[in-house]
């Protein structure tokens, strides 16, 4: 049986949840596009990882084009997302195709915009679902979306594979659900015991975060973990999508006399950390969320100085490959790639040696999903094996904003008792 038949009621009452908090976009109007035609050059920055050889080589057989659905914020508070979501993915699927495919299929991306809102993302998904032709769905960014997408997946048995959904009770929801971020019960959990109390050495701490289904997540996986290691929250307020003034909250955080606080949220965290400086508050910071944004950085100047964060993932200067990676993607975005469209270049890969994977078999939405399952791979982002739930698990690191640059604080073996 399905794990969205068994969950189905369960997350209809948390769509309702979610919708009533954050608000939905009323439209059903979509906007997309669809990759250029792939480059027949070789890219002197190309992947050194086990995915540039999902490729059928330059000899294979063109057997057709597979068409995937992409769901992403490319407007809206989560916009910086969206727009590396679409570029890392058009990097991943020009590779593919300038090499022959993926065992002599060409990929193709239909993208639609979800603008990070819950019944959008539902909509287009339905249309994906539908549309025959469409062999499989990457995205949408948050884990909201992904929510509230997967009964639609499920019913039409056509795989949902987010970059970036790390809220444990969204890839359980079907068998046709996969995320590669990692989770929430366990970065949180991080945050708490590892950032905070171990580095940064606090004891009472004050949280701001969305109030979403990630956030909520977030939050309550901290608070739990925060509470057996006695980690005082001494103060927690949330805000829902698309606020933009913090200032009452700010100031029931700083009554509670914090000695940290940390912010869970992507799109809004540099208006928090605004906000807070402007409010002449010199409070020690942290973030759950963002990873190494770089536009974090360059919205929030002197006042992200300081700023701790949580990451499963690093561009190490001192690794040729991920550099070269990177500089690429910037220089297609025009800004510095986190590990979000990092992780949604490794999804196109994903798709593409699950395809190659079946060999002469029919390439069905099924036998797709049924691949990808069972796949031992590793990307840029490093090794990804999915659990029978359809998720991975992650390590984490702690990066710090010195200079007006991220840098490594603590490794990945910072955790290790």
């Amino acid at each position: 049986m399905k794990k969205g038949q068994i969950t189905a009621l369960l997350m209809t009452g948390m769509m309702i949840v979610s919708l009533a908090a954050c608000g939905s976009s009323g439209g059903g109007n979509t906007t997309g596009s669809t990759t250029e035609t792939a480059k027949a050059e070789e890219s002197a920055n190309t992947s050194s990882t086990e995915g540039s050889a999902v490729s059928g080589g330059s000899g294979a057989a063109d057997k057709g084009t597979i068409k995937l659905g992409v769901l992403a914020p490319l407007t809206g508070t989560n916009a910086e997302y969206g727009k590396g979501f679409e570029v890392g993915m058009n990097m991943a699927v020009d590779e593919i195709n300038a090499k022959g495919g993926a065992n002599g299929y060409k990929l193709e991306l239909e993208i639609k915009d979800s603008k990070g809102d819950q019944k959008e993302s539902s909509d287009l998904a339905r249309q994906f679902a539908d549309d025959q032709d469409i062999m499989a769905i990457l995205g949408d960014f948050t884990s909201g979306c992904c929510m509230a997408d997967a009964s639609i997946v499920d019913e039409a048995e056509i795989t949902l594979l987010s970059p970036t959904a790390s809220n444990p009770q969204y890839a359980p929801m079907s068998d046709y659900c996969f995320s590669i971020m990692g989770l929430q019960s366990a970065e949180a959990p991080f945050a708490a015991k590892y950032l905070l109390q171990k580095y940064a050495g606090a004891k009472n701490v004050g949280v701001i975060y969305i109030n979403s289904d990630w956030g909520t997540s977030a939050y309550q996986n901290f608070e739990s973990t925060a509470k057996e290691i006695g980690l005082n929250i001494v103060a927690a307020v949330n805000y829902v999508q698309d606020e933009k003034d913090f200032s009452s909250m700010i100031t029931k955080l700083q009554a509670a006399n914090p000695d940290h606080v940390i912010i869970m949220d992507q799109g809004a965290v540099a208006q928090v950390i605004n906000q807070i400086r402007s409010a002449g508050w010199d409070v020690p910071l942290a973030a759950l969320g963002p990873g190494t944004s770089e536009q974090l950085i360059d919205q929030t100047g002197k006042n992200g100085e300081g700023l701790l964060i949580t990451s499963p993932f690093f561009f190490d200067p001192k690794d040729a490959t991920l550099t070269a990676w990177k500089d690429e993607f910037a220089s297609k975005s025009g800004f510095e790639p986190t590990i979000h469209p990092a992780c949604a270049y490794d999804c196109v890969y994903l798709i593409a040696k699950s395809i190659e994977n079946i060999g002469d078999g029919k390439i069905t939405r099924q036998a797709i999903r049924d691949e990808l399952a069972k796949i031992d791979y590793t990307g840029i982002t490093g090794p990804i094996k999915f659990t029978d739930n359809g998720d991975i698990n992650r390590q984490y690191m702690i990066c710090g904003v010195e200079n007006g640059q991220y840098v490594v604080k603590e490794g990945f073996d910072y955790a290790k008792e």
